[in-house]
């Protein structure tokens, strides 16, 4: 029990090692140690605790969800990125973990349900990678392509438009137009909430991570393993936080974290002309017979 709290301490605050030991008056080593022990069992549990909808009325469960919220049917997930700051992973590939803000990070693609579960988490990716890079090697956009999955993601203008990809219109002009941006946005607002919520209640996730990479990319999937239990559970949301204590810790950790010098941003990769010609037909297609 005293190991499990120990990590649930350093989620839940984002303390360095050092200070939890002194909280719980034991090393920093036995910290990292139990740290390190307790997060691996927890990401060993990733496939009972973060599913995609696979079964056909899980799928029409989350797609009547969504409509119920948005209006859009045959959605089945939201989908974006999130930075997850970490200190430099050192060696000769450490520049491509620069993201595109000048700090080093993973790159993480989430996918949830209207209630905040996270039914899909790829946390292996350097933050110079584009969110489109990302899920275009995930397993999950396999399973769309290949029809294993039937439904649709919502994601905003950084994904390529897909038959299984609905994403914004830039320049809406008609009514449908206009009206199918809007539950565009309605259904996509859960992901922006949901890794809100994610990183108020574990802030070793906003304020940085000072760990070994691949100990870091575990911590990651132990804590979206431990959110799910707290949504399923019903447990209350983390509450909002001073905005300027915000801000003024986040920066102090980044400064640990990273150099100061600004990084590139990484070059987005446009889809093959004829895919994206067929992708936006079949939004069209929704826009014409839904929202007109």
């Amino acid at each position: 029990m005293n190991q499990l709290l120990v990590a649930l301490r350093f989620y839940a605050t984002g303390s360095f090692q050092l200070v939890v030991g002194d909280t719980f008056g034991v090393s920093k080593s036995t910290v990292c140690q139990t740290v390190h022990r307790v997060t691996e069992a927890i990401a060993a549990l990733s496939t009972k605790y973060i599913k995609i909808p696979s079964t056909m009325q899980d799928q029409r469960s989350t797609m009547q969800s969504f409509f119920g919220r948005s209006k859009m049917p045959g959605i089945i997930g939201a989908i974006d990125c999130t930075h997850i700051a970490i200190q430099s992973p050192g060696g000769e590939d450490a520049e491509i973990y620069r993201n595109r803000k000048g700090f080093f990070s993973v790159n993480v693609q989430l996918v949830c349900e209207p209630t905040g579960y996270i039914s899909d988490v790829v946390a292996r990716w350097p933050g110079s990678v584009h969110d489109s890079t990302i899920f275009d090697n995930s397993k999950l956009r396999a399973l769309l392509e290949t029809n294993q999955l039937n439904g649709c993601l919502v994601g905003d203008g950084g994904y390529a438009c897909r038959r299984y990809m609905l994403t914004p219109l830039n320049n809406p002009t008609t009514a449908a137009e206009r009206a199918y941006n809007s539950a565009q946005i309605l259904a996509r607002n859960c992901i922006e909430r949901t890794i809100g919520m994610l990183k108020r209640r574990f802030p070793a996730l906003k304020y940085g991570l000072r760990l070994k990479l691949s100990n870091t990319l575990r911590l990651i999937v132990a804590t979206v393993i431990l959110h799910n239990i707290a949504v399923t559970l019903g447990e209350d949301e983390p509450g909002d936080e001073d905005e300027q204590l915000q801000q003024y810790v986040a920066e102090k950790r980044l400064q640990l974290l990273c150099d100061t010098d600004a990084g590139q941003a990484p070059a987005h990769t446009a889809a093959a002309a004829g895919n994206q010609q067929a992708a936006t037909a079949v939004r069209r297609a929704l826009i014409d017979m839904h929202f007109a």
